[in-house]
């Protein structure tokens, strides 16, 4: 579920295993890395609209979750 700064939520499928995926090819939270979760989002037939504004929000959106996702599997190898 991605939340947005307007309160709006989203359900997105795969989210998690894009997240997944992206971490173990050591990608970095950067706008390229947006463009390819929406990429991977789309290809798991997730509904992204397509006007440049929405892209935007959700490029946010997305960056916030997969730094929070990055940091909770740095924090847990650290803790081993």
């Amino acid at each position: 579920m991605l939340t947005f700064p307007d309160g709006i939520q989203i359900g997105v499928t795969g989210l998690d295993e894009i997240m997944a995926e992206l971490y173990t090819e050591g990608r970095k939270a950067t706008d390229e890395t947006a463009r390819e979760i929406i990429k991977r989002l789309e290809e798991k037939n997730n509904f992204i609209p397509s006007s440049e504004r929405a892209r935007r929000e959700y490029s946010y959106v997305l960056l916030k979750e997969y730094r929070k996702y990055v940091k909770d599997r740095s924090g847990s190898l650290s803790s081993r």
